[in-house]
């Protein structure tokens, strides 16, 4: 898939985003539902002394599953081990993570509905009865080993829960939902991402980045720091309400947030499918993008705007999406109710 700057995919900016990361759940803007049961969940342990229930974050990405997962270790004030499901090939990889944990350490996988199934089924008994059961040698010789764990909690992140078997979500105790951010919160983060970075911005360009930002703090980031080579290159350095809308429109991203590949999946829908249904997999074709990144990168937002409908025979244009392209919606498409409702 091409680079997109307003891309919710992590683009491994390293230093720069670990920057901008808040270390506390009282740094962490939004989400404010999320964090008032985050904060009750953290005290009760804390002062029980146990370690927390696991944890399952999901929702679309860029969203700070991430950054929260940091946070809660923080918080209760212990280590934190980084790893995803592809990287944990073998049950000996797993057995190996788990045996180097210490007690009441968080292990975060993310990704975690991409783990091997053998890899999965050996996390089993490591969730629930903090111990691994391992297989040892092969044939008549083969022997059970257990293996006994310091109490842990695993944050599992995922965009796609629907993914994970059923015995693997069921062990985890708390389950947290990320939704898009309102453009209100999406200003506090900018302004706040500016103040860290130390670049000078004006109130209006914050609100103007972040209506471009699909919901998204990490593409609102990303926006602030192309935005901020712009107006060091061609201005002097601060980001006005003009140069913010210089910049954006340079970039090609729209008053919506939507790019060329957003752009070019709703007109394809539009000018080749008559507004649709099409399916996923015939759309990957014409477009040109994997049906994966299409279900789980692009189309998530243009859901989410009403752009698009999902249905039972494929994707289906809105009135909507006509209106922001200014193409003629079909005779008849829209009578009685509209798809965007």
């Amino acid at each position: 898939m091409e680079d997109r700057v307003i891309s919710s995919q992590n683009l491994q900016e390293g230093e720069y985003e670990l920057k901008l990361r808040p270390s506390r759940l009282e740094e962490y803007i939004g989400q404010e539902e999320l964090k008032e049961k985050l904060t009750i969940f953290i005290q009760a342990s804390v002062a029980r002394k146990e370690a927390l229930d696991h944890v399952l974050l999901y929702g679309p990405p860029g969203l700070g599953k991430t950054t929260l997962a940091h946070i809660i270790a923080s918080e209760l004030g212990v280590a934190i081990r980084y790893t995803t499901g592809p990287a944990i090939d073998r049950p000996g990889d797993l057995a190996s993570i788990l045996t180097n944990l210490n007690e009441h350490d968080v292990l975060f996988i993310d990704e975690i509905h991409r783990l091997p199934r053998a890899v999965e089924e050996v996390l089993y008994s490591a969730m629930e009865d903090f111990a691994l059961d391992l297989v040892l040698g092969k044939g008549p010789a083969a022997r059970s080993v257990r293996l006994d764990l310091p109490r842990f909690t695993l944050i599992g992140a995922t965009t796609r829960p629907g993914l994970l078997a059923s015995p693997l979500r069921d062990r985890f105790g708390v389950l947290l939902h990320l939704d898009f951010y309102e453009a209100s919160e999406l200003s506090r983060i900018i302004d706040r991402s500016a103040r860290v970075l130390g670049i000078p911005i004006d109130p209006e360009a914050a609100h103007e980045i972040s209506r471009r930002s699909r919901g998204t703090p990490r593409v609102a980031n990303r926006l602030l720091k192309r935005i901020r080579d712009y107006a060091q290159v061609r201005a002097t350095g601060q980001i006005t309400h003009v140069i913010a809308i210089e910049a954006l429109d340079l970039l090609d991203v729209d008053h919506f947030g939507l790019d060329q590949v957003d752009r070019r999946l709703l007109q394809s829908i539009a000018e080749r499918y008559q507004g649709g249904p099409v399916g996923l997999e015939t759309l990957s074709a014409v477009v040109g993008e994997e049906s994966g990144t299409i279900e789980e990168v692009v189309e998530p937002y243009l859901l989410q705007q009403g752009f698009l409908q999902r249905t039972p025979r494929g994707r289906v244009l809105t009135l909507r999406a006509y209106q922001h392209l200014g193409i003629p919606a079909n005779a008849g498409l829209f009578d009685g109710d509209t798809p965007e409702q």
